[in-house]
């Protein structure tokens, strides 16, 4: 009996196993390896034309070498800037919006299904409308001169507002996501608090302050983290809208390391930046993960 009870045990877990073994080889081909093989390539001179294993050893080199160089360290600045701009306005336009949403618009599901669209839509495409809407004959133009602006910027074209242009677009894409978290967040929302608040005559903007955003902190957390990690990790608006351009003033940490890479061919000064990206993005992670004892309430 006992024999017979260990066979079957034995067949269930190889049927386990078998179910997730599709899954554990697909992380060890598309992330645990190349994150190894990136990790070695970053401390060669490997050109990728010249094909696998023609290489030179060059040890912390590409690593010395990153920082003296002008295109990197501005590009970080530039995605720095980014981040510190994009999350906080993502994060407070969307939990206005969902919070007016969900007390005071008729048609909630219409409306929340309309401004998850752009989230949802193929980048490319978003971008591409994008840079028409930033023409000189777009409608940012058009409602600039509207105001009496005789020389409108020419935004993409435009050094001081290349960036700025790519945030508000992306403002407007990552907006729709973070709606649809908080409303799903808000629709847990303890009513017996509200209804107190209510007997003891608090306003809509005390709830708002006081109970609102103290409930949805554990929401706020997590849409703070991903958001920051989809900033730093921004690609396809700028190479569709600005390539970087003009100059270095839109060029973002992770479109030098794909020019690095594929343009000029230096795959292990790519790979470097991407483990110094990956450590960045770590660190910031950690922080946060450290600093929500502080205002996240669970």
């Amino acid at each position: 009996m006992d024999k017979i009870h260990l066979s079957k045990k034995i067949k269930q877990n190889l049927t386990g196993y078998a179910f997730i073994l599709p899954n554990v080889i697909g992380v060890f081909l598309f992330t645990l390896f190349p994150m190894v093989f990136s990790l070695i390539t970053s401390f060669t001179d490997w050109d990728y034309t010249k094909g696998i294993g023609n290489w030179n050893y060059i040890g912390m080199q590409n690593y010395v070498e990153m920082w003296k160089d002008d295109w990197f360290t501005s590009s970080l600045l530039n995605t720095i800037v980014f981040a510190l701009i994009v999350v906080p306005c993502t994060i407070v336009i969307s939990l206005v919006l969902a919070v007016i949403i969900d007390q005071y618009c008729f048609g909630k599901v219409p409306l929340r299904m309309a401004m998850f669209m752009p989230y949802i839509s193929n980048i490319v495409a978003v971008s591409i409308v994008w840079v028409m809407m930033y023409s000189p004959w777009g409608p940012f133009t058009q409602l600039v001169k509207a105001f009496g602006v005789k020389n409108p910027p020419q935004w993409l074209g435009d050094e001081k507002w290349s960036l700025i242009a790519i945030m508000i677009m992306t403002i407007w894409s990552q907006v729709g996501y973070s709606i649809m978290i908080y409303t799903s967040s808000i629709q847990g929302l303890p009513k017996d608090v509200y209804e107190a608040a209510d007997i003891d005559g608090a306003s809509g903007f005390q709830k708002f302050f006081k109970l609102t955003i103290h409930f949805l902190s554990p929401t706020t957390f997590f849409l703070i983290i991903t958001t920051f990690i989809s900033c730093f990790q921004v690609f396809a608006q700028v190479q569709i809208m600005t390539k970087g351009g003009p100059g270095s003033s839109s060029n973002v940490l992770v479109y030098y390391i794909y020019t690095s890479a594929f343009s000029f061919y230096k795959m292990g000064y790519a790979s470097a930046m991407s483990w110094i990206l990956f450590i960045i993005l770590f660190i910031i992670t950690m922080i946060q993960w450290r600093g929500q004892k502080k205002w996240v309430s669970y």
